[in-house]
């Protein structure tokens, strides 16, 4: 009888558990983790709003005009696997501790002028968006609330500039293991197959 009392409360907890963690949000690194491990939780509730999101033709405007703080929060190595020009790599791990930074500790570390509270060409980007709006929810929680983040991520300006992709995909766990991947851009009807 005790054991099976025990049974029932074990699996009434674990039941408990995991509809919670099933409504917990993203990690800092974007793994799903039951839990978070920054101050800032992003998930479905906390979308940006459209005046948040800058289109390709818009970043493209913004740095032909050189009027942007692009901030690429991926990882080093996808940073270096290609990357768009005048971006700046913070990765989304990094990047609270790095706007608390003074702006001299800022320049000094990422040779840029610190971005201010109040500047509205502050922009972050990842691969295809999750990251940025992280980042962004993390930049307005520390009062950048004019900051803009490229929903499109770097998959789609490499598709709109005709470059081949290079990224990994991570194993399940969230673990480092990873695989390489090349993605050409689409063909057009011009191009012949094969």
């Amino acid at each position: 009888m005790v054991n099976m009392v025990s049974g029932l409360l074990l699996r009434r907890i674990f039941l408990t558990v995991a509809e919670t963690s099933s409504r917990v949000s993203l990690g800092m690194r974007g793994q799903w983790c039951g839990f978070t491990t920054s101050t800032t939780r992003f998930s479905e509730f906390s979308l940006p709003n459209p005046d948040s999101v800058v289109s390709y033709k818009q970043l493209k405007n913004m740095l032909s005009a050189h009027n942007v703080q692009l901030f690429d929060v991926r990882n080093q190595d996808e940073f270096m696997a290609g990357r768009i020009p005048d971006s700046v790599n913070i990765p989304l791990s990094q990047l609270e501790e790095s706007l608390k930074l003074s702006p001299e500790h800022f320049q000094l570390q990422f040779e840029v002028k610190a971005p201010g509270k109040d500047d509205d060409n502050l922009v972050f980007h990842c691969q295809k968006g999750r990251r940025s709006a992280e980042a962004l929810a993390i930049a307005r929680q520390l009062g950048f609330n004019r900051a803009r983040h490229y929903q499109g991520g770097y998959s789609e300006w490499a598709a709109h500039e005709g470059k081949m992709l290079l990224w990994h995909s991570r194993c399940h766990a969230g673990l480092r293991a990873r695989r390489l991947r090349v993605c050409r851009p689409p063909r057009t009807n011009t191009e012949p197959e094969g």
